[in-house]
């Protein structure tokens, strides 16, 4: 099969200035005596030895985070930036969707845009005003066709430009990620009009963050990571590869802020007990009665000084309550696998909390909660709640609380731990100071998924879903 998009070795680098460069011209350097500040502190290589082939008629995919090269990639298939290195050829009429807004003019009416950018994707005037009513009425743009392109929200920005790049008739359409900023109705509209490309043999190089649409449209996908190729082929592979590299790196990136808010709430501890003054914590969830516990494990503190709220759930109000002589010296999150911090719903989590006593105790309760992100309490518990009476600690022990089937929905969820005396007095008391992260392929609502199942009748009946 003939090639649509061919790369060899393609790299593009830019050129990053120091914020202490003051001269604009080679001139005002030279009389000035600042030539050195026309060098480059750093150069940045967006793209770096990319070779890939992209078949006539394929719908092609590339994922990757932010900043690492998709839409450079793109740019330079579309001939609006040029290679530092490599070749790049692009075989047909290309029409490119890459920047929200790209090529319109702000002051003129969206009629005019139209006309000014299908002459820019290379169709005559003759052939616009055939197809403009088709444009306008895809973009469903009638009642705002002839108003200053000013005026316009982003979402129609977005609709106008789709609308124009699919109806230039290309060869090869390379789209970025602004199809995010349509509603739902419309992105399916798009969606169809891919698959119709699809049939007529187009070629389809889409850059997106939306997974899903990556497997269920694109014949093939590219991971791309700081510039490389990582892998490229069949899109159930490559996402699965890149799927795994993201939960990776998301389990470091919670791992390490636990860490560094369990460090600056010591560092706090320590300086009150400098200071010698006493904490006045607030009453834990296992401080109530054993029946309010199970109802209403605590809420989030309100210890934050007013105006400071943060800007995320992560900088919410923590601490470390307590005065022993029981302490949770440590707190660790386990999957199947061993130490984690991400679990698909449905799979398995025990809590492992390490405790010492330097004297015999007598008098122990040990609890959890945890809490969603926005602060409500999915699910709280302890020890004297569920009739487990205490006869003896000392020493080092091990608590570990286990969950079968975390049946929560996707989403960030905060952990308490806790050990205290039966009438509520903390001993070591730990407020949101351990995350984890719950991932599923359903997109249900709410806080608990529970176990279920549909029954029909033969009148009414479904595809099998995929599993």
């Amino acid at each position: 099969m003939s090639a649509a998009v061919e790369l060899d070795g393609v790299a593009k680098e830019y050129r990053r200035y120091g914020p202490g460069r003051r001269a604009g011209t080679l001139k005002s350097a030279l009389l000035g005596g600042r030539l050195r500040d026309l060098a480059p502190r750093e150069i940045l290589r967006a793209v770096d030895d990319v070779s890939l082939r992209i078949p006539s008629g394929a719908a092609f995919g590339i994922v990757g985070r932010n900043g690492s090269g998709k839409s450079t990639l793109l740019k330079l298939m579309a001939g609006i930036t040029r290679p530092t290195a490599g070749s790049v050829k692009v075989h047909g009429r290309v029409s490119a969707l890459i920047e929200l807004g790209a090529g319109f003019h702000p002051e003129i009416s969206g009629r005019e845009n139209v006309f000014i950018n299908g002459v820019m994707l290379g169709l005559t005037r003759r052939e616009i005003a055939r197809r403009f009513e088709e444009i306008v009425e895809f973009a469903e743009m009638e009642d705002f066709i002839d108003a200053p392109v000013r005026t316009y929200s982003s979402g129609m920005y977005m609709r106008l430009g789709f609308a124009v790049a699919v109806h230039v008739d290309a060869d090869v359409l390379l789209v970025d990620e602004v199809l995010a900023v349509g509603d739902e109705r419309f992105s399916l509209k798009c969606l169809d009009k891919f698959a119709e490309y699809k049939r007529r043999g187009k070629t389809t190089v889409l850059v997106t963050h939306g997974l899903d649409m990556v497997e269920r449209f694109c014949d093939e996908a590219l991971w791309l990571d700081a510039g490389k190729v990582r892998t490229s082929g069949d899109p159930r592979r490559v996402l699965h590869a890149y799927r795994g590299d993201v939960e990776t790196e998301e389990e470091h990136e919670l791992a390490a802020r636990d860490e560094k808010a369990r460090q600056a709430v010591d560092a706090e501890s320590d300086a009150a007990a400098d200071r010698e003054e006493p904490a006045d914590p607030p009453a834990p969830a296992e401080a109530a009665p054993a029946e309010a516990q199970a109802a209403e494990p605590p809420e989030a503190p309100d210890e934050a000084p007013p105006g400071d709220e943060p800007e995320d759930m992560f900088k919410a109000a923590a601490g470390r309550w307590g005065d022993g002589p029981v302490r949770i010296d440590d707190v660790r999150l386990e999957g199947e696998s061993g130490p984690a911090h991400l679990f698909q719903s449905g799979a398995g989590l025990a809590i492992r909390m390490r405790v010492t006593a330097p004297e015999e105790v007598t008098d122990f309760v040990f609890g959890i909660s945890i809490f969603n992100a926005a602060g409500v309490c999915c699910y709280g518990t302890n020890t004297d709640i569920e009739r487990y009476r205490p006869v003896a600690l000392s020493g080092t022990g091990e608590v570990v609380f286990v969950i079968d089937s975390l049946d929560l929905v996707e989403g960030t969820y905060k952990l308490d731990v806790a050990a205290h005396r039966r009438d509520g007095a903390q001993y070591d008391y730990h407020r949101l100071l351990y995350t984890f992260r719950v991932k599923s392929q359903t997109r249900d609502a709410g806080i608990y998924r529970p176990a279920h199942s549909w029954t029909f009748t033969p009148n009414i009946r479904f595809e099998e879903p995929e599993s």
